[in-house]
């Protein structure tokens, strides 16, 4: 039996579209919640897209769990993992295959609440920088005058480096609260919605959602994730890396090198065990002078190095879609011996003279080349292929898709 997978995005990242291949790769069937124009609508490895319509959202994953009948749903991203949480609470009789893919749906409050989430780590005896919650300017100076300076103030709900501010003195920091705190004007949203060409900014005019905001304790450090597959509680796969590189300051990486980290693994452990966890989710760490890490959040859906193939115990596709058919093939083949990996695109469109491009395994996606075309830019330049298996070493990537 081929488990049924049901991708859920609301952005344009092309992780999803890794994720596509990845399930497919060890024998699920896949099929998306995507918007228009999403790069994973071209993967060869997808069996049918189903059309996310900003301003109707709810419909939208309604109308796609009904016609798909997923045995799994996987969230790519914040906002997809808000509208299948809200379609659990929705649709009472429906909330099993969400609790299934989810693991306890109790626990997502905890999760998405940054400060909630800090103090459950720390009750763990997790490092973890101390983080509270700041409703006014009042309750910011008191936090600051505990936590000092610099520090980090933080949106609930926000991702990709979005929503995000250090702040090294009082003024720094009233400004950026009042930034961060309030939500935009419904003009702003409005002309937003028009210039970014993105119904959401629409949606945030009619209905403005509440902002939270939390200030943390600054670590100074180079930044470090893992991405972690679970069932019931139980971490099934796992994979821990440092970044070398990042889309921009704050941002996703770009460049990584896996490591083994016993303590981002017993992280990742004593977290599941604790929320009761399925599926896949991702931790942001800050690794200190002494080589510490210090977990500053969990992202509680799929995350860009969930796609991986590392083997048994680090395949993370493999190992959740075992869960629901047992008779899968199980891991995929490794995908590289080079510990240093350049994401694709991200790398080429950070830095197209970036010299990971000729140390660290290029991590593009040859066995679809439709999404490869799909995320070439003009102009960008093309580095020869060198790992890939079946085609000559001198094959750029512009050869190999044809162009």
């Amino acid at each position: 039996m081929s488990p049924r997978t049901l991708l859920v995005t609301t952005v344009h990242w092309p992780s999803t579209a890794r994720l596509t291949g990845a399930f497919a790769g060890v024998g699920a069937h896949v099929e998306a919640l995507l918007p228009d124009g999403h790069v994973a609508a071209r993967s060869r490895f997808l069996s049918r897209r189903h059309a996310y319509r900003p301003l109707f959202a709810a419909a939208s994953l309604r109308r796609a769990v009904a016609s798909a009948a997923p045995d799994l749903i996987v969230p790519c991203d914040d906002r997809a993992l808000a509208l299948v949480l809200d379609y659990a609470a929705r649709n009472p009789r429906r909330a099993a295959v969400v609790e299934r893919s989810l693991g306890r749906l109790a626990s997502y409050a905890t999760l998405m609440a940054r400060s909630d989430f800090v103090a459950a780590a720390r009750a763990l005896d997790i490092a973890a920088p101390q983080t509270v919650q700041v409703a006014g300017e009042a309750a910011l100076e008191l936090a600051l005058s505990r936590l000092g300076f610099p520090a980090v103030l933080k949106v609930d709900g926000s991702w990709g480096g979005d929503g995000v501010v250090i702040v090294r003195n009082l003024e720094q920091a009233r400004l950026a609260w009042r930034r961060l705190a309030f939500a935009p004007s419904r003009l702003r949203s409005v002309a937003r919605a028009v210039l970014r060409r993105d119904a959401h900014f629409l949606q945030a005019a009619l209905h403005p959602a509440p902002v939270a905001v939390s200030l943390q304790r600054f670590v100074a450090g180079t930044p470090a994730t893992s991405a972690f597959a679970c069932w019931k509680g139980r971490v099934l796969a796992s994979i821990h890396v440092d970044v070398l590189e990042t889309l921009h300051v704050n941002g996703p990486a770009t460049v990584m090198r896996r490591i083994d980290c016993p303590r981002m693994e017993q992280a990742a452990i004593r977290l599941a065990e604790r929320f009761g966890l399925s599926g896949l989710h991702g931790l942001d760490f800050v690794r200190d002078a002494d080589g510490q890490p210090h977990l500053l959040e969990m992202n509680p859906r799929a995350t860009q190095s969930c796609a991986f193939a590392f083997g048994a115990g680090h395949d993370l596709p493999a190992a959740l879609a075992a869960c629901v058919a047992p008779a899968l093939k199980g891991a995929r083949a490794l995908l590289t011996e080079n510990p240093v990996l350049a994401l694709f695109p991200q790398e080429w469109r950070r830095d197209p003279q970036s010299g990971w491009l000729h140390t660290a395994y290029p991590d593009v996606p040859w066995d679809d080349p439709d999404v490869l075309r799909a995320c070439l830019e003009p102009g960008q330049p093309t580095p020869d292929r060198r790992d890939g298996p079946g085609l000559p070493e001198a094959l750029t990537l512009r050869q190999a898709v044809g162009q």
